[in-house]
């Protein structure tokens, strides 16, 4: 599947992103979504967080823009205003960096219940979704948030692990569970990615897969194929940079390098 631009597109025609998350102490998850993103395709990327948080992700980039909530981390107070943000944007990235906060976790329930819009929900945001209702949605657990959000135990073995995420997959909610072969499914179709190695444990990488899946969404609308694609050209970059720089590439080296990767791979 293709995601590349046309020259006829406008601006706004490759979508609109937000991503709700940051807190006091995470700043750079919420960033690396942000900009991962805007690599990926996205013509627009708002990052909704904490307004000390927000100020800096400023500092961090002028290509992303920030709504400035009030607080030290976002809360069920925050729920009215973020819905009618939403509203005007195609994807909607929910968790990186938002925190544990008893009253964040009953802002995520709510919001990944109420807004309609594609949702990639992943770190923390997970956590709230064990009773929550919702679709349309990507979610991007690690085995142990897997484990959490499922109450299930991760078996060790390829093919166990893949009857267990179809368990919980569905048409509408997709799952990308991350690990050493990534498992991509909506019950009905599932895809194993092979790409990516051990320099990738290092933090961020997460947070660059989620901006990534939403902003090949954004593109196509098609939130299966933009799963696996991300996974796919997140695990390329990182094979390319461990294979130039060695163990110790970092989150940030592989936003650099996802313009330049989509197009070898022709996504």
């Amino acid at each position: 599947m293709s995601f590349l631009k046309k020259r006829e597109d406008h601006k706004g025609d490759n979508g609109r992103v937000l991503v709700i998350g940051g807190s006091e102490d995470f700043i750079g998850a919420p960033a690396l979504a942000g900009l991962a993103a805007l690599r990926a395709g996205a013509d627009l990327v708002v990052i909704a967080a904490p307004e000390k948080t927000a100020w800096a992700i400023n500092n961090i980039s002028p290509d992303l823009i920030t709504k400035k909530l009030k607080g030290d981390f976002l809360s069920f107070d925050n729920v009215k205003e973020l819905i009618e943000m939403s509203e005007d944007f195609d994807v909607i990235v929910i968790g990186n960096g938002i925190g544990q906060e008893p009253s964040t976790i009953d802002l995520v329930k709510e919001l990944v219940e109420r807004i309609p819009q594609p949702k990639v929900i992943d770190a923390d945001a997970l956590k709230a979704l064990h009773d929550a209702e919702f679709t349309n949605a990507v979610l991007t657990p690690h085995e142990k948030e897997f484990e959490i959000l499922t109450d299930e135990k991760v078996p060790k073995e390829t093919e166990k692990k893949i009857e267990l995420v179809k368990q919980f997959a569905t048409r509408d909610v997709i799952i990308t569970l991350k690990g050493p072969i990534d498992i991509i499914s909506n019950k009905k179709e599932t895809k194993l990615n092979k790409t990516g190695n051990k320099g990738m444990t290092i933090a961020g990488t997460g947070d660059v897969l989620a901006g990534i899946t939403a902003g090949l969404i954004a593109q196509s609308n098609d939130l299966f194929n933009s799963a696996y694609s991300a996974a796919f050209l997140n695990g390329k970059i990182g094979d390319y940079l461990l294979n130039k720089k060695g163990i110790g590439f970092t989150a940030s080296d592989m936003i650099e390098l996802i313009p330049e990767i989509k197009k070898r791979l022709k996504l």
